[in-house]
């Protein structure tokens, strides 16, 4: 086998190979040659070529976001790695590990003047897990004249290392440190920063490895349910006639059916379950807005919980959180194992649990079931809200409504969804999803960077078929993510084409001016076809309810190519259709 000389970077590649990281995303460049060789000539692992780098972390970070395990993206040194950023964000926020490896030159060629260096020490250091910089191996110096050395060893603490011989130590230091950081990517569930300085000669290849480094174990102990809290939430649960449980964005499986099933025949439970959280239940209220939007001041008092519990990641409806901000619980609890958000200034409780397992000891403690008309008045409600639903979709025209609720439903079972942010997962909230289709959505920082990304990365990941929504900004600002020789026939896009950002003409302002159109709006006639030429995408279009009918039926059958369906939508009516939505259900 091929590995790297330096010392260091065969102490990565082995230890990368011993935490069991599989999927390697490299970015081209020079300074990361030596990480690159050792990579690409082991079978151990799968290395992926991704030019862009931002595309490069956010396919990663896909990967990662089906596999519950860290990836590992390589960068050469300087702005290369700022490019990884957005999607660190992401993977910071919503809780996916993400091993992050940049080449960087060594200490005495920075803050020099060298080229292709910036400052790369702790250069995420506020959404970032851990940040380490690795310590450049000691030369062997045998031979070397004061004249010809480096200027690295010309400082003082540099010249005690190479008399005592702390190579050992810096060896020792680099293991522990890499040990740490990929262990709190696995365990604690987010991206880490490994910065690792390389010296030239960067291309030199060696048959054995000179260094046999040691796997650490830095896991953290799973943390148990404490009994008095839990004794307080059963009190508070058996006194309130009230209880709301939001659910935010939440992986596939991860609360047992049956927990789910007490919540749902719990007359005092109110279960609100976003798009994203991947939970099903007849007696749970799946699309937030449809009930909350129409709600007056009375409605509000009435759906006012005494205990809100949420669970999963951030909350997609603006709806919700400025009615639970407005019409304040009395006890708010979150139940999960990182970060408690004060979502609606309410917080009082944190119980650091999965879910599952704080379901699995408080459910059955609840012996008797507090007697209430909170489910029963609000699933009449929602019964109403689903009619007026109907019969709304029946009298629009063709829209970003109607093409939402077409291709929801055409969605094949057993597959995934993956939506881009802005107006595609607010439309995808609206509209009721088959239990067997898993969802997913960036809204860690819900930026429309790395969408396409992330469900490539999916793609990739997963064998499931994937299908990814998006609309028209979103796919152009990220349509180098196509610029990827992984993407599997099977994946399939469809692009919302409204020519511009749909989502400002719902928001307030001051809509058909020049300044809107250019600056919020930025209206353009861009399509995907040429790039789908370009690609290597089977391309088609619709333009009508008709041609979106007779195209959605064959879209997803088995190909020799990943597919793009491209829908032109009415710019300039589909926020009225809308807007208009909330009041007819009312």
């Amino acid at each position: 086998m091929i590995y790297p000389k330096i010392p260091l970077a065969q102490t990565v590649i082995q230890l990368c190979k011993l935490k069991n990281i599989k999927h390697i995303i490299i970015s081209p460049g020079s300074r990361n040659a030596p990480l690159t060789l050792g990579f690409t000539n082991d079978e151990s692992f799968n290395c992926y070529s991704i030019v862009d780098e931002r595309c490069a972390a956010f396919f990663a970070l896909g990967i990662a976001q089906q596999i519950g395990e860290p990836t590992a993206v390589v960068c050469t040194s300087g702005s290369a790695l700022l490019n990884y950023y957005p999607a660190i964000a992401e993977a910071f926020y919503s809780d996916i590990p993400l091993v992050v490896l940049s080449a960087d030159r060594p200490k005495h060629l920075i803050g020099i003047g060298d080229g292709q260096t910036i400052n790369q020490k702790d250069v995420f250091q506020n959404h970032i897990l851990y940040s380490v910089n690795l310590k450049l191996d000691i030369k062997d110096e045998h031979g070397v004249s004061d004249k010809d050395e480096l200027p690295i060893f010309k400082s003082l603490e540099n010249k005690l290392e190479r008399i005592l011989g702390l190579q050992q130590s810096i060896q020792s230091y680099n293991e522990e440190e890499i040990n740490r950081a990929i262990d709190l990517a696995y365990f604690n569930k987010g991206p880490v920063h490994i910065n690792i300085p390389f010296d030239e000669p960067l291309y030199e290849t060696v048959k054995q490895l000179s260094v046999n480094p040691e796997l650490e174990d830095f896991g953290t102990k799973p943390s148990k349910i404490d009994q008095a809290e839990l004794k307080d939430c059963i009190d508070e649960w058996y006194v309130s006639k009230k209880k709301m449980v939001l659910v935010g964005v939440l992986n596939p499986n991860q609360i047992d059916q049956k927990w789910l099933e007490e919540l749902a025949n719990d007359d005092s439970v109110v279960l609100f379950s976003e798009t994203t959280s991947n939970i099903h239940h007849p007696q749970f209220f799946e699309s937030i807005d449809k009930i909350i939007a129409p709600l007056d001041e009375k409605d509000f008092k009435e759906l006012q919980p005494d205990i809100l519990v949420t669970i999963g990641g951030l909350i997609i409806s603006k709806k919700i959180k400025a009615f639970l901000r407005q019409f304040q619980p009395k006890h708010h609890w979150h139940i999960g194992e990182k970060m408690a958000n004060d979502t609606f200034f309410a917080l009082d409780k944190h119980i650091v649990a999965k879910p599952n397992d704080f379901f699995a000891e408080f459910l059955p403690k609840i012996t008797h079931v507090t007697k209430s008309s909170y489910l029963e008045k609000w699933s009449m409600v929602k019964q109403h809200r689903h009619k007026k639903h109907l019969e709304y979709l029946k009298q629009i025209p063709f829209s970003d409504f109607k093409v939402f609720s077409a291709v929801l439903k055409s969605l094949p079972k057993k597959t995934i969804l993956q939506l881009a942010n802005s107006s595609a997962i607010r439309y995808a909230q609206l509209f009721k999803m088959n239990p067997s289709i898993e969802v997913y959505c960036n809204r860690g920082t819900s930026g429309i960077d790395g969408s396409t990304s992330t469900a490539i990365g999916c793609a990739v990941a997963n064998p499931k078929q994937t299908t990814f929504i998006t609309g028209d900004l979103s796919f152009f600002y990220d349509s180098n993510a196509l610029w990827n020789n992984y993407i599997p026939n099977n994946f399939r896009i469809v692009v919302v084409n409204n020519n511009g950002g749909g989502i400002f003409r719902i928001l307030p302002g001051h809509k058909n001016t020049p300044n809107f159109d250019y600056f919020f709006e930025t209206q353009h006639q861009l399509t995907a076809k040429q790039l789908c030429e370009m690609y290597n995408f089977e391309y088609s279009t619709a333009r009508n309810e008709e041609e979106l009918e007779t195209l959605l039926a064959p879209f997803y059958n088995k190909s020799k190519k990943p597919r793009l369906l491209e829908i032109f939508t009415p710019r300039t009516k589909n926020d009225t259709i809308l807007l208009d939505y909330f009041k007819y259900i009312k």
